[in-house]
């Protein structure tokens, strides 16, 4: 898997294994969460942020919600491109955007995750430690920017 933090939005490209498939040779679709999940992981890292060192400052993230829609199955050996994107990002959580996509471009896969900020040790909400929030507002002022840009194009 590969993470690409320059582009808009985040990307990670990885590859559908035999592990990921069901018996009728397509991705599961609880799979694709995964793949988002991965994605998500991607980007705090790509912003300056190790998980691991969050945990040990008593801070973790928790899914609280998902959506996902499916589009058409991903199979064996397909290049998949992930993206997460800020959508909303409040005191104690943000909402991702993020679509899974061949390679090609076909969309597979999108949805939307909510997710909670929590302390390690008792599962509280608490706030997001103040240089993520600002780098999660970056993130969301980029893609704006993009959006802006796009839709001055379009006209």
């Amino acid at each position: 898997m590969s993470a690409e933090i320059s582009g808009r939005p985040f990307e990670l490209r990885a590859r559908v294994y035999f592990e990921d498939t069901d018996a009728g040779g397509i991705v599961y679709y609880v799979n694709y969460l995964k793949f988002m999940e991965r994605a998500r992981t991607e980007l705090v890292r790509a912003l300056g942020f190790d998980q691991s060192v969050l945990q040990r400052e008593n801070t973790i993230f928790v899914v609280h919600s998902v959506s996902a829609r499916y589009h058409a199955p991903a199979q064996l050996d397909d290049e998949l491109v992930v993206t997460a994107d800020v959508l909303e990002l409040k005191r104690a959580s943000v909402r991702f955007a993020q679509q899974v996509r061949r390679a090609d471009g076909r969309l597979l896969c999108e949805g939307e995750v909510l997710v909670a900020c929590v302390s390690a040790d008792q599962y509280k909400p608490r706030m997001i430690p103040l240089a993520l929030n600002e780098a999660f507002k970056t993130v969301q002022a980029n893609q704006s920017m993009q959006d802006r840009g796009e839709a001055e194009s379009a006209s």
